[in-house]
């Protein structure tokens, strides 16, 4: 009779330990890996669960088996750079709705209050198995995705990497910015340009992104810096009195026309039509100077001389205004007048990569953390290759 009972209390015990290690499976999760890891073992009780919530008169919707959602957050799909990429985020999703492993779906916000309602939202729907993709608009959001965290749901962030909680990210994917400027000045130097001469840089806004642009640019001149695998020969090398040289413009707020108004001010000094070396860190900068010497805003023997002393040019992103520049579709007269014209990849279509990643973390395969997305120069001579926005 004892043996019995021991029987019957040691079963009882087992049936509750197990029932408490279901009802916090999840909670203790912050980084979603047991998740992913236990999808098949969760999806077989599916059937049970859905008959459980018909029985209880409750409206929970059951997933198909083995289905996890997976939200990719946004700007809106609009204009620009920005607006590219949820361009090339509804490609992506397109495809992964297809392959039928996975639902995903796109949310927008125009602003970073609205993103951080879209992710309370999500994170207040309470859905089990579901995984977030992020550009968040700014760093404003990082307590919103602090709160995904601690929901145990599994995130990437694209673009705009907020230090605060990038270590709990299932990968931060992002172009090389620094890697961007170091592209740059390894093509100028291709092309000759010396230490010590004249170079001004067109710089984005104020934000950690131009301060990795303009570093990668002076760190591959001194040689702190390579490109596809190669640093700076000993004989280029830049001394920090060289970099003295290089004049920085302040924030152009990625604007296509506050780069036209500033480049005109800039010629309304004849001395500065010398300058030859133009480092504009984004493609809307430099159809910004484009815009400004096919414009009547310049003294036409300020541009003559500009022009004499074939100049060189860069932008970055891939936008493909510039691109038909690259391709001899527009301006041909006056890009035939630059020494060089270069845009550094950077393109939207990235988005498509982090999105992959959580695909890739939800089929179980191993994916890099800080997956960084080396740069390449885009020239007249390989610009078909590459996909502009």
């Amino acid at each position: 009779m004892k043996k019995k009972l021991v029987s019957i209390i040691l079963a009882a015990a087992m049936v509750l330990t197990f029932a408490a290690g279901c009802g916090n499976g999840n909670a203790g999760n912050s980084d979603g890996k047991d998740n992913a890891g236990t999808a098949g073992e969760e999806a077989g009780d599916s059937g049970d669960a859905a008959e459980d919530s018909e029985e209880a008169g409750g409206g929970t919707e059951t997933k198909a088996e083995g289905a996890k959602h997976i939200y990719v957050l946004t700007a809106p799909e609009d204009h620009g750079w920005t607006g590219s990429v949820a361009k090339f985020a509804k490609e992506k999703i397109e495809e992964v709705n297809g392959d039928g492993t996975y639902e995903a779906e796109l949310i927008t916000s125009a602003t970073a209050a609205e993103q951080i309602t879209n992710i309370e939202d999500i994170i207040s729907k309470g859905e089990s198995d579901i995984a977030v993709v992020i550009q968040p608009i700014d760093d404003t959001v990082q307590s919103a995705v602090q709160g995904l965290v601690d929901a145990g749901i599994p995130y990437v962030a694209f673009d705009r990497i907020i230090d605060g909680v990038a270590s709990s990210a299932v990968a931060n994917v992002k172009g090389d910015n620094e890697g961007i400027g170091v592209a740059a000045a390894a093509y100028y130097v291709s092309l000759g340009m010396k230490p010590g001469d004249k170079v001004y840089v067109y710089q984005g806004d104020t934000s950690s992104v131009t301060t990795l642009r303009d570093q990668g640019f002076t760190k591959y001149l001194t040689g702190e810096a390579e490109f596809e695998g190669k640093k700076i020969d000993d004989a280029a090398k830049w001394t920090e009195d060289d970099l003295k040289s290089i004049t920085f413009s302040g924030a152009m707020n990625w604007s296509r026309s506050d780069t036209k108004t500033s480049f005109e001010s800039l010629m309304g000094d004849k001395a500065n039509a010398e300058i030859k070396w133009f480092y504009a860190e984004d493609d809307e900068l430099a159809m910004g100077i484009l815009e400004a010497l096919n414009g009547g805003g310049i003294d036409e023997g300020t541009k003559e001389t500009f022009l004499a002393n074939k100049p060189a040019l860069s932008g970055c992103g891939g936008l493909d205004e510039f691109y038909a520049v690259l391709r001899g579709e527009s301006y041909e007269d006056l890009a035939g007048s630059f020494s060089g014209l270069v845009s550094v990849t950077y393109s939207p279509s990235m988005i498509q990569t982090a999105i992959q990643d959580m695909v890739d973390y939800l089929d179980g395969k191993e994916v890099t953390q800080d997956h960084v997305i080396e740069c390449e120069n885009v020239t007249a001579e390989n610009v078909s290759e590459y996909p502009s926005f």
